[in-house]
């Protein structure tokens, strides 16, 4: 809450307004009544004069030399200033958790890139692009389902309370029987869906495919899980062991399962880790932090959501979910089958791999805003402030160098994956800039459980994205994915963000009312 200059964070004590996350001044802090930082010599008074100590004197140190000094200390105190921010930050739930989510999204991209850089060079192209197929395949039916239910994951497990335990595993068991069902119908419509998923006939394969849906399922909501329970500094450790095991097996795995598809080396080595993983981190949720959470929303959870609220959530949810995790995952899987090519369906993996990787820095810091406001919904219209401003602040940059080294970065897999895939990379890129908005007011409508607002963007979005690259992929081929994400993301950005802005208004106006 702001009163005057002073900004009153949630314990009552009082800061400069510039630490409820404005810039910091970069010298000295002013001690004059109106006074304001001077670039020069630390302090300009209102009346515009200068009000500075003495200059040294020359017997004790030359005039360069104080300079020099001047200016090491104002960069201390610029470092100084920028540390106090981050340790606020850090001591706000909100960042914290947005922090590590990003952090997450950081080692991910790192240690895929390592893995991509492996699997295109220990790999032969055909190889790679039918086990990028297969891999996109898999994750569609799983995460297109089990991530439906992240939404209400990071909702209702803040207040479910004593029946935290039983809302998580009903989230999973109901995830992975949808993702199965799905993934059934696909492998029963095989012919369908384009050669390139051949591996998959027959009941073995389709067995292990399963199977594989399945793991990855509950792996993708464990990262939810953990952050509904503010304990998502523990994400990154665990995308960091699972990352080194993958690429070790990879290698390992080069020699004696060298061909793509199935039951290639690439494949295996992106599910056997995962199933290796769940153990450990299932024993972690479910035997120590939620027994914990438990204990610490005794009183503020006292009354666990009923089914009832639970399915009315979902009802308005899942479907906005589910249609824009078809774009993440089904324009793959469609793009593998209309190319029928894998060495071409691995430029464009790549390219749109780490395209989505910048998207999910922004999809993070909406996760922790729809936690932080289902736990206070007071502060709702703050957290979206800030989450808007620490989100642009972090990928701002990120877009920058993306679009600057496109050509460099993916030359990094081979010169076709420059020429191929650059204009593709490039273009997701900018286009997350919209996706900031649209994700912050998605998680905003979720801590409001706005569900039909909810449904009508993320529907509305599905249909524009999936029609344009419809429209064009014959005259743009994969850079069309790119054209279609860029345009359909500004519009529906522009059109949502006056509900972003009276939010914040509104509650700028009940901060004032109170104040």
């Amino acid at each position: 809450m702001r009163i005057g200059s002073v900004a009153v964070n949630e314990n009552g004590t009082g800061l400069p307004a510039w630490h409820e996350g404005g810039t910091p001044p970069s010298g000295p802090l002013p001690d004059l009544p109106g006074a304001r930082p001077d670039s020069a010599t630390g302090l300009r008074a209102a009346d515009g004069k200068v009000a500075a100590s003495a200059p040294p004197d020359d017997d004790e140190v030359t005039r360069d030399g104080g300079d020099q000094a001047m200016g090491r200390t104002v960069t201390e105190e610029r470092r100084t200033g920028l540390m106090d921010r981050l340790r606020k930050d850090l001591r706000n739930p909100l960042f914290l958790q947005g922090y590590a989510l990003m952090i997450n999204t950081g080692i991910t991209a790192v240690l895929g890139l390592g893995y991509w850089f492996l699997a295109t060079h220990l790999y032969t192209a055909a190889a790679f692009g039918e086990g990028q197929a297969v891999i996109s395949a898999m994750r569609l039916f799983a995460s297109l389902t089990g991530l439906a239910f992240a939404g209400a994951l990071a909702r209702f497990i803040p207040v479910a309370g004593r029946r935290t335990a039983e809302f998580v595993l009903r989230g999973y068991a109901i995830a992975g029987a949808t993702g199965l069902v799905a993934a059934l119908g696909f492998l029963l419509t095989l012919p369908a869906w384009g050669a390139v998923y051949a591996d998959l006939a027959g009941f073995g394969p389709g067995l292990f495919f399963l199977v594989s849906v399945l793991v990855w399922t509950v792996f993708t909501l464990q990262d939810v899980t953990l952050a509904g329970l503010r304990k998502a500094v523990w994400v990154p450790v665990n995308s960091l062991a699972f990352g080194l095991v993958k690429m070790g097996m990879l290698a390992a795995l080069a020699v004696a399962l060298p061909e793509g598809g199935l039951f290639g080396g690439i494949f295996v080595s992106w599910i056997v880790p995962t199933a290796m993983a769940l153990i450990p981190i299932s024993w972690f949720i479910f035997g120590v932090i939620i027994p914990k959470h438990v204990k610490n929303t005794e009183e503020s959870a006292a009354n666990p959501p009923r089914l009832r609220e639970v399915g009315r959530f979902l009802a308005g949810d899942f479907p906005g979910a589910f249609s824009i995790l078809l774009i993440l995952y089904l324009v793959p899987v469609i793009i593998a089958g209309w190319l029928d090519d894998a060495p071409t369906f691995g430029y464009f993996s790549i390219a749109h791999t780490l395209g989505s990787m910048i998207g999910l820095l922004a999809a993070n810091m909406a996760v922790s805003l729809t936690v932080e406001g289902s736990f206070n919904a007071a502060r709702l219209a703050q957290s979206v402030r800030n989450a808007l401003r620490r989100t642009f602040l972090i990928v701002g940059p990120v877009i920058a160098v993306v679009v600057v080294g496109a050509p460099l970065i993916l030359s990094v897999f081979g010169p076709g994956f420059a020429e191929a895939g650059t204009p593709l990379l490039r273009l997701m890129a900018i286009a997350v800039l919209p996706q900031t908005v649209i994700e912050i007011c998605l998680s905003m409508l979720r801590a409001q459980s706005e569900a039909r607002k909810l449904a009508l963007i993320q529907i509305g979005m599905a249909v524009l994205v999936l029609t344009s690259i419809a429209l064009l992929f014959p005259l743009f081929g994969i850079a069309a994915v790119g054209y279609a994400m860029l345009g359909s993301q500004l519009l529906v950005a522009l059109l949502i963000f006056p509900n972003i802005r009276r939010v914040i208004n509104h509650g700028k106006a009940s901060q004032a009312a109170a104040g």
